[in-house]
């Protein structure tokens, strides 16, 4: 089966440069979705999980359940959300940004249930809904819709022999799995509205039932459905705050921009997009890959196969950004290298914190009791382009690890 070898939870880059006709700003806010751990190795280890069963999904997409060739998509836990308000009158709701998908969704009628939502802060029987009925400008996408082929492109419609007005089909029923849970439901046509400008005729997935999912998610992948595209967006870009796997109300800006000449920022280093690999799953064609160069640990190279950074022309191996993985993921044999490396580096002065690994799930993690300044390698991505990333530095009382 094809596979990615990196996901990466930092935005590097923005699409494309600076100059617009109109830019439009939201607040970006840490949405952590997790149960009610107390212990905060089990919490590292609940969202490490999450990580890596969405990251399955990503390199092993299904496209379909059933003959109709339902899509089925990723999606994972410690996202960021965004406000945004849609239908006439508007109605405002919480999403979750996903650059791994692209169909947008919100949890939708009063008789919307999610199921195995007990998650901190979260009321399952009081989730908050889109009303179809309450706004005027909602219709359910037709079967004969152009736009239904977005998310259905092999969908089969009746002939109604032109008597369309008593013949009416609507557009199929969506499943869309998520790296842990799903949602599913029916296309709709409403109205998005900003500050700065409306978009009409936009469609959205109205969700009857989800599993785990007790947000709607706005995928900001690079399908047509996606809210980029139907926006008509010429490029975005967007500044994630570090998750302290808390409530603590902190947010940064997703920065959306349309109209205007697409150039080159002279103050940023940047990595351009990859053109996305020609390949049988339609799911690749969601993702943003990036050009993985090297991967450093203490200035020294990381000799990870060539296999594993650069796609073949069936999707095999690469590097994509995504927003909604929390931990940085890397293909078994370029971690074991990456490890091996720092372990070689760190191992000198301290020891490994063997508990810390056991509870938390994660390594290399090593133990730094007494120590009052330390001096720890760097661990660098460094991207075509000249882009480098900086991972962050996990410090705790008593252990230290790479997040």
């Amino acid at each position: 089966m094809p596979s990615l070898s990196l996901l990466l939870l930092f935005s590097l880059i923005s699409l494309f440069s600076l100059s617009s006709a109109y830019t439009t700003t939201l607040s970006l806010s840490p949405a952590a979705v997790a149960p009610p751990l107390s212990n905060p190795w089990q919490r590292l280890n609940h969202f490490a999980t999450a990580s890596a069963t969405r990251a399955h999904l990503l390199k092993h997409p299904k496209t379909s359940i059933s003959d109709t060739k339902v899509p089925l998509f990723p999606r994972g836990y410690g996202g960021y959300s965004i406000s945004l308000s849609l239908g006439t009158p508007p109605q405002t709701l919480s999403f979750v940004m996903d650059t791994g998908s692209s169909l947008v969704w919100f949890p939708c009628t009063q008789r919307y249930t999610c199921s195995s939502c007990n998650f901190v802060s979260v009321n399952a029987s009081n989730i908050s809904t889109f009303i179809p009925r309450s706004s005027s400008s909602s219709r359910i996408v037709g079967c004969k819709n152009p736009k239904c082929r977005w998310v259905f492109p092999d969908v089969q419609c009746k002939d109604c022999g032109g008597n369309s007005t008593t013949c009416t089909e609507f557009c199929p029923p969506y499943i869309i799995q998520y790296g842990s849970g799903s949602t599913t439901g029916l296309l709709l046509s409403e109205t998005l509205i900003f500050p700065e400008k409306s978009v009409n005729n936009f469609v959205v997935g109205c969700s009857i039932f989800s599993s785990r999912q007790p947000s709607g998610i706005a995928g900001f992948g690079r399908g047509p459905e996606s809210l980029p595209a139907q926006m008509g967006l010429k490029r975005f870009s967007y500044c994630l705050v570090s998750h302290r796997f808390d409530d603590t109300p902190v947010s940064s800006d997703l920065i959306l921009v349309g109209g205007g000449a697409a150039g080159k920022g002279s103050a940023t280093n940047y990595t351009p997009f990859r053109k996305n690999p020609t390949s049988s799953n339609p799911a690749y064609q969601d993702y943003y890959y990036v050009t993985l160069r090297k991967i450093t640990v203490g200035g020294v190279n990381v000799r990870a196969p060539y296999k594993f950074l650069v796609p073949d022309s069936d999707g095999n191996g690469g590097t994509i950004v995504d927003s909604g993985t929390t931990f940085t993921f890397l293909e078994n044999p370029v971690f074991e290298l990456v490890a091996q490396q720092f372990e070689k580096q760190v191992g000198k002065n301290y020891s490994r914190a063997t508990e810390v690994e056991n509870q938390s799930g994660l390594r290399p993690c090593f133990n730094i009791s007494g120590e009052n300044s330390l001096t720890l390698p760097q661990l660098s991505f460094h991207f075509k382009g000249g882009a480098e990333m900086v991972l962050p530095l996990g410090i705790t009382s008593r252990s230290w690890m790479i997040q």
